[in-house]
């Protein structure tokens, strides 16, 4: 919706005025070339052309980053910004409000500091209902505008805090910043504020009851914003004149004050430039996640470059010391460059093991933003599917759930190569019969082998025990990703799946796995490719999907197995894949685990659950999954919801999410077992486990479920938890 977007424009404006072009040698017409799209996409942010602005911002923000000019890079993060935030979208707004805040502080452009946090604390105050952050980003921009000793943005940002406090009832606090907006309208206003100002102290008199003045203000407010360019200030006038007037009864009034608030409003933000401009927003906020990515992985190749030059220096230095060994004065030389070289080696690792981090915190941050929206989308749509079983054969559904778990896997994908990479993946021992495993993902690879026609035939060595101990589900990923590659890249064929016995050393069974195919094949000089992240081969975009970081898992999971992988193929002559995995038979170890994870879900007990999650369309979601599962569940917005509901009622579980506004799920998880209550909470989160698993011990947390999730999975928890409480109490 829209807010106080007073000045807004006009800061930018001021921005570009006083901006002076810095930029050296090569980089200086990439900066004037970004200079000038700025300029174009404020023009049309101002003249509410959203789609062309953002287009243009994306384009000044890639030519302003390759400048490396961070006062640009600023000024288009802001722009952006300004587009989302009349495109009504709140988070994303503050996002890149706050991106360009910390290239600003890199500047020593105190006039862009000052419009972002005034933009900040329009966000805050009228979006987000934080009213004390939106006071104090407001009063930051004060600091500013004093600082550069420009009085005018002062008055500014003095009309949105006193439209901020009337705007929640607060006209005695405000009442000091209308005065001095009052006091000094002459010297600082203008058409805009001229508005904004006859319209406060309409506000204001409305509430102090005096009607006849509060209406010649109204109508002094309405006059100017007929002569004035800003619209969205005459919009408001509207509306807050209607108010008054329903207030003293003159409705008829009221509602054609209200008509023309609304009519002002649809000309100004058409649906059809809304759609448009966030197709154009979504790219450029692709742009920044490839941006980021580029910019770990140039830094990354700069240091392998850096690393192999340091190798070679001292290879240099230790023959150049062999050569000159009895030469005292080489000697002190050798010493003296040895220190030093060690020096730049311990740079050259921190930075590397930097960027190594910055990359691994962008992942996970993808990640989270990712996953949280898709366990909406999966639940809602399995909600549709049982709910309305006519929509079962529905084409579109289908094709949403398809997408949103190929979305899901992609993630999934790109998590599971950063934490082998990061070295933080530890094989498990779990028990499991393997023919059991190939024949559930034969079933769940059913439709993709139905689609090419093809056929998918099993053989396991009958010498193989029934019950093996191993990690079942990185076995599991690694036959998924080489069968489902052999369907997609076969038609009308077969597929062998093939295990056998190799050998048998104590308990250590070694079988030898096949996976071959008689699909179109791989050609010789492309064999050496294929297992590089983000590589397909032969790849035709209309016929096959995918990253191209299935074989690359594939082989990094087996070296963690100990394994390594071989191809066998040639083109039109299919393929085969084989590799070799020993793992152990112990029938008292197997009696053993089974007992450990076997969990009563056939109990009739019904079970009180909170759930406490910010997300409405979430809320949603568990909801409807537990209330399923004939359980009583009540919901909560955040954590003080959660510590108010907890003082009243008792519950058996708690579901909590961890990212939430005002106080995240670790606080209200620690002040919750600072009450002393001990019922079970099973963090429920989008995060990695790994990621959170410390701190949200350290937190009182019992166990972490990662969203989206089986619901099998999720009951087999919540009963175990709530069955340990009872037998501890």
């Amino acid at each position: 919706m829209l807010r106080v977007r007073i000045f807004l424009a006009f800061a930018l404006l001021l921005n570009i005025l006083s901006f002076n072009l810095t930029a050296q040698n090569g980089k200086k017409e990439t900066s004037l070339k970004a200079d000038q799209l700025v300029k174009e996409a404020l023009v049309n942010f101002r003249e509410s052309n959203f789609e062309k602005s953002l287009i243009i911002s994306r384009v000044a923000l890639n030519a302003a980053t390759a400048a490396k000019n961070n006062t640009l890079i600023s000024r288009s993060y802001n722009i952006i910004a300004a587009n989302y935030n009349e495109l009504s979208e709140v988070d994303k707004a503050i996002f890149f409000y706050k991106k360009s805040l910390i290239y600003a502080n890199r500047t020593d452009n105190d006039s862009i500091k000052y419009n972002l946090y005034n933009n900040l604390g329009n966000m805050y105050c009228f979006e987000k209902k934080q009213f004390d952050i939106g006071i104090y980003y407001y009063k930051k921009s004060i600091a500013y505008g004093l600082k550069i000793n420009d009085l005018s943005q002062v008055y500014f940002t003095n009309v949105n805090i006193a439209w901020a406090y009337f705007d929640v009832g607060k006209f005695k606090e405000g009442y000091p910043y209308l005065k001095f907006v009052s006091n000094n309208t002459e010297k600082y206003s203008d058409k805009s504020t001229e508005i904004i100002a006859n319209m406060l102290n309409g506000m204001y008199l409305n509430y102090k009851n005096e009607n006849d003045a509060a209406n010649a203000y109204f109508l002094n407010a309405i006059a100017a914003g007929k002569t004035s360019d800003e619209r969205s200030d005459l919009s408001y006038a509207h509306l807050e004149y209607s108010k008054f007037l329903m207030k003293i009864k003159k409705y008829k009034e009221a509602y054609e004050n209200l008509s023309l608030y609304n009519k002002i409003t649809e000309e100004l933000y058409n649906q059809q430039k809304l759609k448009k401009a966030s197709i154009a927003g979504f790219n450029l906020e692709l742009d920044e996640y490839k941006r980021q990515i580029d910019k770990i992985e140039n830094e990354k190749i700069s240091q392998y470059q850096s690393l192999k030059k340091s190798r070679i220096i001292v290879i240099l230095f230790v023959l150049i010391s062999l050569i000159l060994l009895f030469l005292i004065i080489t000697l002190i030389k050798n010493i003296r460059f040895k220190k030093k070289h060690n020096l730049e080696l311990l740079k050259a690792k921190e930075i590397a093991e930097e960027a190594s981090l910055l990359k691994t915190q962008f992942i996970s941050t993808i990640s989270h933003e990712l996953r949280t929206p898709l366990y909406g989308v999966v639940g809602i749509t399995n909600m549709l599917l049982e709910e309305h079983k006519e929509l079962s054969r529905s084409q579109h559904l289908s094709s949403l759930k398809f997408s949103a778990r190929y979305l899901l896997s992609l993630v999934n994908d790109i998590l599971q190569i950063n934490k082998i990479e990061e070295n933080k993946v530890v094989l498990e021992n779990l028990t499991f019969n393997i023919s059991d495993e190939i024949m559930m993902i034969k079933n769940s690879l059913s439709f993709l082998s139905q689609k090419n026609n093809n056929k998918i035939n099993i053989y396991i060595d009958p010498y193989i025990p029934e019950y093996l101990i191993g990690d079942k589900l990185r076995l599991a990923q690694i036959l998924m990703n080489l069968v489902s590659n052999a369907l997609k890249f076969t038609k009308n064929g077969e597929v062998e799946v093939k295990v056998d016995l190799l050998k048998t050393e104590g308990k250590n069974h070694f079988l030898a796995f096949l996976i071959k195919d008689n699909g179109i094949g791989i050609a010789t000089v492309d064999q050496n490719k294929i297992f590089e992240k983000f590589v397909q081969v032969g790849r035709k975009d209309e016929d096959y999907q995918g990253t191209g970081l299935g074989l690359s898992i594939v082989k990094r999971l087996l070296g963690l197995f100990g394994s390594t992988i071989t191809l066998e193929s040639d083109l039109g002559q299919g393929t085969s894949f084989s590799f070799i995995i020993p793992f152990e038979h112990d029938p008292e170890k197997t009696k053993k685990i089974i007992a450990e994870i076997e969990v009563d879900l056939t109990s009739n007990e019904v079970h009180k659950i909170l759930i406490v999650e910010d997300n409405r369309i979430n809320q949603l979601v568990t909801k409807k999954i537990i209330e399923k599962n004939n359980y009583i569940c009540k919901v909560v917005d955040d954590g003080f919801g959660a510590l108010e509901i907890l003082e009243k009622e008792t519950f058996d579980l708690i579901l909590m999410d961890i990212n939430m506004p005002l106080m995240n799920g670790f606080e209200t998880s620690k002040r919750i077992r600072l009450q002393d209550i001990k019922t079970p909470i099973v963090a429920l989160t989008a995060f990695d486990k790994d990621e959170i698993t410390d701190e949200a011990i350290s937190s009182g947390i019992n166990d972490i479920i990662i969203k989206p999730f089986e619901p099998v999975k999720l009951f087999k928890i919540i009963s175990y938890l709530i069955e340990e409480a009872k037998n501890a109490g």
